[in-house]
């Protein structure tokens, strides 16, 4: 076929085609992923350069598995995340199923607009906020315990568990709930027996996405946690303050390696609900 101007015309539009896409594409590759790739191989470095290859070694692993404040600050980085993500697809649950099981009525916008409020505002603004709010309830209760960054977390990551969720329900045929429904079944039996089943493994991923992104927080932590309430990102934001330590590095290795896992996790989830 020739290539003609009306040729061209017919071909459906593709980013690929425009000049220079795959140059700039390698670019932004190679400025994301170099720095993290080359973190990674100097945790593995048997000296303290940061910058110098001195040979092969997992003496940091080592140092940072024996070392008792990264245990203790794991500790509150895995209870505050289990519990904000099982807060957070729970309210985001019961969000999805009362903004889409129903008829579109005025203001539904709105609603999708606060639900998803944290994506759209800066983080710095949220962590502010929570501050205000906190400091006022910790002088009225004396309260100073690991409930205030539980509920700062939960709040932020309700969007994150939400989005999967909606989009399960969302694409979900209703012929079995109706089914179910002419079968003389009440609504929590066509909940429990028919709908629950079929958006576990959307609240699953809902579930891995807000555990992540509580786990990899620091902005909203930093601002809410009380003395003593350090998770593993403000630890090693309070060691690099300090010094650059190679044991950050692998830490930081092993945070990322853990976040990867689970991310590979919400993906295999989301593609089982495709």
């Amino acid at each position: 076929m020739v290539d003609t101007p009306a040729t061209r015309q017919r071909r459906p539009f593709s980013i690929r085609r425009l000049p220079g896409f795959t140059t700039i594409a390698i670019i932004v590759f190679v400025l994301l992923y170099v720095p993290i790739i080359t973190l990674a191989v100097f945790s593995f470095n048997s000296g303290t350069s940061p910058s110098q290859w001195e040979g092969f070694s997992l003496q940091w692993y080592a140092l940072a598995l024996q070392n008792q404040q990264v245990k203790d600050a794991t500790l509150v980085s895995l209870i505050v995340a289990s519990f904000a993500a099982i807060i957070a697809t729970t309210v985001a649950t019961m969000a999805a199923l009362g903004t889409t099981r129903r008829k579109a009525f005025k203001g539904q916008t709105l609603i999708y607009v606060m639900i998803n409020q944290p994506l759209m505002v800066p983080e710095i603004v949220t962590a502010v906020a929570l501050l205000i709010v906190f400091a006022a309830i910790k002088q009225a209760t004396g309260y100073t315990g690991l409930g205030y960054l539980i509920l700062a977390h939960s709040a932020f990551c309700i969007p994150f568990a939400y989005l999967p969720i909606r989009a399960r329900l969302e694409g979900m045929d209703l012929t079995l709930e109706t089914a179910a429904s002419d079968l003389y079944a009440d609504r929590w039996q066509t909940f429990r027996r028919v709908t629950l089943p079929l958006l576990m493994p959307a609240m699953l991923a809902g579930a891995m996405l807000a555990f992540v992104t509580s786990l990899d927080d620091v902005v909203i932590t930093e601002f809410v946690k009380s003395p003593g309430q350090d998770t593993l990102p403000t630890y090693m934001l309070g060691q690099l303050r300090r010094a650059m330590k190679p044991d950050v590095n692998a830490i930081s290795t092993i945070l990322m390696g853990v976040t990867f896992l689970i991310l590979c996790a919400f993906f295999l989830l989301s593609r089982k609900n495709d």
